[in-house]
């Protein structure tokens, strides 16, 4: 297929978080966060890399936004460190932490590029885990107090404000089973950090709102679940429980729905459940404008008594098998099938009709070994990818849903988190020892797409 157009004012861009490419991590009043901490624990992240430096993109950011201008991004989804603006997560704001997103919004702005706002990308601040984390109603009043901070300072320039990127992460990896900051490895937990997650979003929401945020979402990496065998009902039992688990349990309440009756059961069988309190749902339920979608690789699972699950779902268990993935897969060792973008875009749409949605995060990790006679990364690979996804979206705006736009992962090479420097995602090469900034033949490609508005 060519040719292919996408909608007039559809918003092309990129997207980074603050811990994988800010460094600085001492400078200016800012405050440890649990992936400092998380880095500095034996085994927990590769080799022992941090987040110290990053990309220096504190001080580099400049050059980074010439960079985007020169792509031709339109959007740039960032992410604002609360450790930076609270360095202990409540008590007096830092100024320079502010200052820092104020100088890079002016940049963003004065370059043609709307800046799109994460206030949570899974840098709590350390002082409140100690104080229990996301386990605690607490840290969910604290963050609305923090998000209505950055509104003081940004709100003036800033017209889309999403409350935080992929909780599942946040509380499955970071509460169950451990291979993310903080490193708790407790179901009971788990759930209680998707609910104050949840209801950390609805407080901070509903303020944002009522301090004038022109448009609020929040990012979702949703699942697309599917059976290994699309005739069984054991199959279709254990698909219910994985999306149950991965996306039902925040899209019923955050569309107002409340807590699925089915997933609550579960969630009873493995921890009490009085941690959701009367109005906790209504609170949830914050109007969205918008939802973000982070999609990278679908879901497939088996219904077996003899299944080991896995402890990202609690209480799978016994009941279901997560299959390998196959086929062509990324550095990551993820599956790559465009298809499934398609039907996660379409199954949204249906079951969430008038919610306008927007691809937040997309890409793929890859060797980037090869060079061209430029000495550019050659990353064919990564541009198969971001094509044949891209058309997987075109086709579910041609079925009528009503995609806003589509965000890059990642416009630069980055901490990635537990792999720390090992694997890269960025459409731009970062020489870690330099800190050059290279454009690679992905970003060139990508380049072009924006120009066209097209593949």
């Amino acid at each position: 297929m060519t040719g292919l157009r996408f909608p007039e004012g559809f918003v092309w861009g990129a997207a980074t978080a603050a811990y994988q490419i800010e460094g600085a991590a001492r400078e200016d009043g800012r405050g440890p966060s649990v992936w400092d901490t998380f880095s500095r624990t034996p085994g927990a992240v590769f080799q022992g890399h941090t987040g110290d430096v990053a990309c220096d993109h504190y001080h580099r950011y400049a050059d980074d936004v010439a960079v985007m201008a020169e792509l031709g991004l339109r959007a740039y989804r960032f992410s604002v460190a609360w450790p930076r603006v609270r360095p202990d997560g409540t008590g007096p704001v830092e100024p320079r932490g502010l200052d820092f997103y104020d100088r890079l919004t002016d940049t963003l702005l004065d370059a043609g590029i709307d800046p799109i706002v994460t206030l949570y990308h899974w840098d709590l601040p350390q002082g409140l885990e100690d104080r229990g984390g996301w386990t605690v109603r607490e840290t969910a009043e604290h963050f609305a107090d923090y998000a209505v901070a950055v509104h003081q300072r940004l709100g003036d320039r800033i017209r889309t404000w999403t409350t935080l990127n992929e909780p599942w992460c946040s509380a499955y990896l970071g509460y169950g089973n451990g291979v993310h900051a903080p490193g708790r490895r407790d179901a009971g937990d788990a759930f209680r950090a998707v609910h104050h997650l949840l209801l950390g979003h609805g407080l901070a929401a509903r303020a944002l709102r009522a301090a004038g945020a022109e448009t609020l979402g929040i990012t979702l990496n949703l699942a697309d679940v599917q059976p290994a065998d699309a005739g069984s009902a054991a199959d279709a039992d254990a698909v219910r429980l994985v999306d149950g688990l991965h996306n039902r349990i925040f899209l019923d309440p955050l569309t107002g729905a409340g807590y699925p009756e089915d997933v609550l059961a579960h969630v009873s069988r493995i921890v009490p459940t009085d941690f959701v309190r009367d109005g906790d749902e209504k609170m949830i339920a914050a109007p969205l404008d918008l939802l973000g979608l982070n999609y990278y690789s679908p879901t497939y699972v088996a219904g077996r008594a003899d299944g080991g699950g896995s402890d990202a779902y609690p209480g799978t268990a016994g009941s279901v098998e997560f299959l390998p993935a196959t086929g062509a897969l990324t550095d990551m060792g993820w599956s790559i099938e465009p298809a499934g973008l398609t039907r996660l875009l379409e199954r949204v749409a249906a079951d969430h009709p008038g919610l306008p949605l927007m691809i937040t995060e997309n890409g793929g990790a890859f060797p980037d070994s090869a060079r061209d006679e430029q000495g550019r990364v050659a990353d064919t690979d990564r541009t198969a990818y971001l094509d044949g996804h891209l058309r997987a979206a075109h086709a579910a705006i041609a079925r009528g849903v009503d995609l806003r736009g589509y965000l890059v992962w990642s416009l630069l090479d980055n901490f990635e988190w537990a792999e720390g420097y090992r694997k890269r995602f960025g459409i731009v090469h970062v020489d870690y020892l330099t800190q050059r900034r290279t454009p690679k033949q992905s970003a060139r490609w990508y380049q072009e797409v924006i120009a066209r508005n097209g593949l």
